[in-house]
């Protein structure tokens, strides 16, 4: 058994890019602010000190720049890691993540691929301003060439940070940075990986099947506690990846169970949440014994402060979702 440090997700993060910059001297991490600051969430504190500059690179604040040079040193051998400082930062960067970061396989014929991860913290819950706070992740599952990753705890991060370094196409990596620090796990101290599109069972139960990831998934977790005193249970998915999807363990958690609910902080049209109801409709559509309940944010821009625990989905409006699809009679 590998020895193992109890560490917050934040600091998962690092000791992934720790770990894959020691392994790997083609890994580069580049961003605003990521060297001698290390970073605006300490991300990559002491990373600079140990690797220098040239490994660990502070770029100007210019997400198409670093994006571009990211893609330039990716499609000649490197695998480099940019940072954008929070995920609604990146839309300068846009074009060259649909343009060139997502098509160069394609458009190139097979003759390059792109090794990237492009990292950002997204989500909401810490009173940040709506830019700093948006949950904008279906943009990129929306886009064919990109990997989606986003992990939920400690563990998986180090092992899904490290799959996608590896990984020979552009990965976009979202770190939840609402549970950046909000607890801690046993994480191995030694190098290992956990496959990209393979989603993980949280709690097993036969009443309602229920989908989620990211921030998300611990209120989920919480509400399906709640409930199970009600005796409904809650299987609870974590989807980990949501390009690819897992669609087998989504298909086979909705055919024990008949009933379900998607949980996501993103805003509801366009959501996640209605892209696996059509998987569940497409593949599954003879089990179902309820309508699937999404519960997500709401469509409006992302609110100030006051009204920002509103808008996210609380454990108590959880509970109310899987309570309705667990009760429903025709």
């Amino acid at each position: 058994m590998s020895d193992t440090q109890n560490l917050t997700l934040v600091q998962a993060v690092r000791d992934g890019l720790h770990t894959e910059l020691r392994e790997d001297e083609d890994v580069v991490v580049m961003g605003q602010d990521v060297g001698r600051n290390g970073g605006v969430f300490r991300a990559t504190e002491g990373l600079y000190d140990e690797f220098g500059g040239d490994r660990v690179v502070d770029t100007p604040l210019a997400e198409s720049a670093i994006v571009g040079c990211a893609v330039g040193m990716a499609a000649m051998g490197m695998r480099p890691v940019p940072e954008i400082q929070f995920s609604g930062f990146m839309y300068p960067g846009y074009d060259q993540i649909v343009s060139h970061m997502a098509r160069f396989r394609a458009r190139s014929r097979g003759r390059f691929s792109l090794p990237m991860t492009l990292r950002a913290p997204y989500g909401g819950g810490i009173r940040a301003p709506e830019h700093h706070s948006e949950s904008k992740e279906a943009f990129y599952a929306h886009e064919a060439g990109l990997k989606v990753v986003i992990p939920s705890t400690p563990r998986d991060t180090k092992g899904l940070l490290a799959a996608s370094i590896r990984d020979p196409d552009p990965v976009i990596f979202l770190e939840p940075k609402l549970i950046y620090r909000a607890f801690r796990e046993e994480v191995p101290e030694e190098p290992y990986t956990v496959p990209i599109g393979e989603a993980a069972t949280r709690r097993e139960g036969d009443d309602v099947a229920v989908f989620t990831y990211g921030a998300m998934t611990r209120p989920t977790l919480e509400a399906a506690e709640t409930l199970a005193e009600e005796g409904i249970e809650c299987e609870v998915l974590d989807l980990r990846t949501i390009s690819p999807l897992d669609r087998e363990a989504i298909v086979d958690a909705f055919e024990h169970t008949g009933r379900a609910a998607v949980v996501h902080e993103a805003p509801r049209t366009g959501g996640l949440a209605g892209e696996i109801t059509a998987i569940l409709q497409e593949e599954a559509l003879l089990y179902q014994e309820a309508p699937i309940e999404r519960i997500t944010g709401f469509d409006v821009p992302y609110p100030l402060y006051a009204l920002e625990d509103y808008y996210l989905p609380s454990a108590t409006r959880i509970e109310e979702g899987i309570r309705a699809a667990a009760e429903y009679e025709p």
